[in-house]
């Protein structure tokens, strides 16, 4: 059985090349590094000794328009589908798929995209926690449960409250339709809003912001919700036409 953190850095690092490789061309270096929790981290140059040089040459890095669609791998094809398999195999991904259904339905939002967010956020772990100090399936940050009234009480903090699953997916499930309200219902907007924070947006004129993490991140979960929709449904059969009836001749 392959170790998960190593699972989990071949998903966001293949997730990241297929990306990069989908969109047009800029040139700069990119360097990364997936911490214990399975998060990715990336940079347009090494911030420390944990940064690796994962790509030099023709990248994505360039912020596409709003209004531009996001070049996304189809669900059969590529290197996606097959990781999309290995992802599946987690046994988390059955094990919250109620959980998500329940509360993105309740917040008007799409569950394939909260399956994608959690993927790409905790790679369905629940007990993950992030440098900056977002936590959980949704990597929720307290100052943000703080905004949606979660407090800490004389048992637990803020931080330990949402390692609950139900409670970090109620949360995180709200504040990601927020933004999707926000930003009028721009869905790589609210995704940059979701990493880099709502402010970072607004002061980028409502646009994805320049940072290359938000830039991959906002890719990463396009990725997966290519993957995570449901197939579309099978066209009609085409109709048949309506039968004319041909009078017969009468003698004369």
């Amino acid at each position: 059985m392959p170790d998960r953190a190593a699972v989990s850095r071949a998903i966001a690092l293949a997730l990241l090349a297929a990306a990069l490789g989908a969109a047009g061309p800029a040139r700069a270096d990119l360097w990364a590094y997936v911490d214990e929790t399975g998060k990715a981290h990336f940079a347009t140059e090494r911030l420390d000794e944990r940064y690796k040089l994962f790509y030099r040459g023709p990248t994505s890095l360039d912020v596409a328009p709003p209004a531009a669609a996001a070049p996304v791998l189809p669900p059969a094809e590529g290197a996606a589908a097959i990781i999309y398999q290995r992802v599946a195999d987690h046994p988390n991904v059955e094990r919250f798929a109620p959980l998500i259904e329940r509360e993105a339905k309740r917040q008007g939002l799409d569950p394939a995209l909260v399956r994608a967010v959690v993927a790409v956020e905790s790679a369905y772990e629940p007990a993950a926690v992030s440098p900056k100090g977002a936590v959980g399936l949704m990597q929720v940050v307290p100052a943000t449960a703080e905004r949606y009234g979660l407090a800490a009480d004389a048992r637990r903090s803020v931080e330990q409250k949402l390692k609950d699953p139900a409670t970090n997916v109620r949360i995180g499930t709200r504040y990601l339709s927020d933004l999707m309200e926000r930003f009028d219902r721009d869905l790589r907007l609210a995704l940059a809003a979701y990493n880099a924070g709502e402010g970072a947006v607004e002061r980028y004129a409502r646009s994805i912001p320049p940072f290359p993490e938000t830039q991959a991140y906002v890719a990463l979960v396009e990725q997966f919700l290519a993957l995570y929709a449901p197939p579309p449904p099978p066209p009609p059969p085409p109709a048949r036409p309506e039968r004319i009836t041909i009078p017969r001749l009468r003698s004369p």
